[in-house]
């Protein structure tokens, strides 16, 4: 299979890379599958260059237009459903069913983004003084810089529809380990008819990220990632007086009382903290158990954890495939090796996991661990498939560790009390509650995003919040020196006749 060659998008002009190029790899196989540009600083300036003189034509476009395109482009991302889910198990090693969820989700998105018209109407107030109007109106501020993670290759670059319904232009940087599949959606979009320069993309590594936050064309950046990054993301962006919605990373935890429905809530547990390889934010971290039902939870899910199969995307019986790299398997398999040293129980060990055909792949099996819970393993975020465990007196000491954590992204609880629910959703201090719900992912027109170092910034991505951040509220306040009563009366008015 020979390799492809990735290029930039500079307005309509797709840019072959001058200089070094970094691999993408399939994560099933360990295989060179595309070689995409180390973009140079030179190399981003021209693609923020054609976004920004593309920006006024279309941020003067008619806001019905620009929905009518969105409504192109969502029907031909759904018609090439299954072919991006092949790009997706390819370059990132999910399985095909992880790929199209991605995908439906990302559709939803385009779906929000095409109500434009609604979402961009103003207000306006009458008569708050004599003869006195103020309203405001939304404007589109320019260009807006999106910057995805590796872990969702379809969902976040799609960040960029509210960005480009609101009138704002974009540069996608999609992850330097998955960029495959926004290049396609990409592609997608010209021929859905976004002019060019409305849509670009510069690849490459963290040096791109700095290149966006720093040209003085850029009003704002939208990233997603670890929050050791999106801290510096934010104080890089905002340090320069531009708008940043940064979102980080998680170590969420699911908490299962004595009044969980066990046989209901299992496969809900298991799927929220294994799915999709444990590499996404909303991935339970750390499950909680009241001591009273511990022996009985953990039989059955440790049972579960066992059952999982190892495999690339491609085969229909795998349930946990390979993580992105060979550095992220290596970096969890020493997480374990450093908690087991320190006295940690193995439960379930997926150190030196191998797949028959696929010896190459990044694999590490689930694995779960009983951790102290001020060890790194259960206070610092993982994204992969290495799970903690830990016994709970109650519901006291659950909300306790949850809000002691540095991350505040999700947290869930597995009750039938409704009074404990309602206490957990009041005192838990994280942007998400599940109840019973291990996965508490919301749809694409509510808004997404944690407290603490999960978030930083004050818009949460999607939604509304993202209209709120892609668009500025302009007040106007007026008031006209001439009633039509006056004009009447004064022989010396001449209204101006429309030319």
């Amino acid at each position: 299979m020979s390799i492809e060659t990735l290029r930039n998008l500079a307005g309509e002009n797709w840019v072959e890379p001058t200089g070094p190029v970094i691999d993408v790899t399939d994560p099933a196989t360990g295989s060179v599958i595309a070689h995409q540009p180390a973009s140079t600083r030179a190399e981003v300036d021209a693609v923020i260059e054609a976004a920004a003189a593309a920006f006024w034509k279309w941020r003067m476009t008619p806001v019905p237009t620009r929905a009518a395109i969105m409504f192109r482009y969502r029907e031909l991302v759904n018609a090439a459903v299954d072919e991006l889910a092949d790009i997706i198990v390819r370059e990132n090693g999910k399985t095909v069913a992880e790929a199209k969820g991605e995908l439906l989700r990302g559709l939803q998105y385009i779906e929000h983004a095409c109500a434009i018209p609604e979402l961009m109407k103003g207000s306006v107030s009458e008569e708050i003084g004599t003869a006195v109007d103020i309203e405001y109106i939304r404007e589109p501020l320019g260009v807006f810089g999106i910057i995805a993670p590796f872990n969702f290759p379809a969902m976040i670059p799609l960040y960029f529809t509210w960005a480009v319904a609101c009138g704002n232009t974009v540069v996608i940087k999609p992850s330097e380990l998955c960029p495959l599949t926004t290049i396609r959606l990409v592609e997608l979009a010209l021929e859905a008819g976004f002019p060019p320069g409305v849509v670009n993309v510069a690849l490459g590594g963290p040096d791109v990220v700095a290149a966006i936050a720093e040209h003085p064309a850029v009003a704002g950046v939208s990233f997603v990632g670890s929050s050791h990054v999106a801290g510096e993301v934010y104080r890089m962006v905002t340090a320069q007086g531009k708008r940043c919605q940064s979102q980080g990373g998680s170590k969420n935890h699911l908490v299962v009382t004595d009044s969980a429905v066990l046989e209901r809530c299992m496969p809900n547990i298991v799927s929220s903290m294994f799915g999709n390889a444990s590499q996404r934010c909303f991935a339970g971290s750390n499950l909680l158990v009241y001591r009273n039902v511990w022996d009985e939870v953990m039989d059955l899910f440790l049972d579960r954890v066992r059952a999982l199969r190892l495999g690339p995307g491609t085969d229909p019986e795998t349930t946990l495939g390979p993580v992105i790299s060979a550095a992220s398997r290596d970096r969890l398999a020493k997480a374990v090796d450093d908690a087991e040293r320190a006295g940690a129980e193995i439960l379930v060990d997926g150190r030196g996991a191998t797949v028959e055909g696929y010896e190459n792949g990044y694999w590490i099996g689930p694995s779960v661990v009983h951790a102290d819970p001020t060890s790194p393993l259960f206070t610092e975020e993982l994204f992969g498939p290495v799970r903690c465990v830990l016994p709970v007196s109650g519901l006291e000491e659950a909300i306790e560790i949850i809000n002691r954590s540095s991350y505040g992204h999700t947290a869930a609880i597995y009750t039938e009390y409704g009074a404990d629910a309602r206490e957990f959703r009041q005192r838990v201090q994280t942007g998400q509650i599940g109840v019973n719900i291990g996965t508490p992912a919301p749809i694409a027109f509510y808004p997404v995003g944690g407290r603490k170092t999960s978030l930083y910034g004050s818009h949460r991505g999607r939604a509304n919040d993202a209209v709120d951040f892609y668009t500025d509220k302009k007040v106007i306040v007026s008031t006209w020196h001439r009633s039509t009563a006056e004009a009447a009366v004064d022989p010396a008015f001449e209204r101006p006749t429309t030319p």
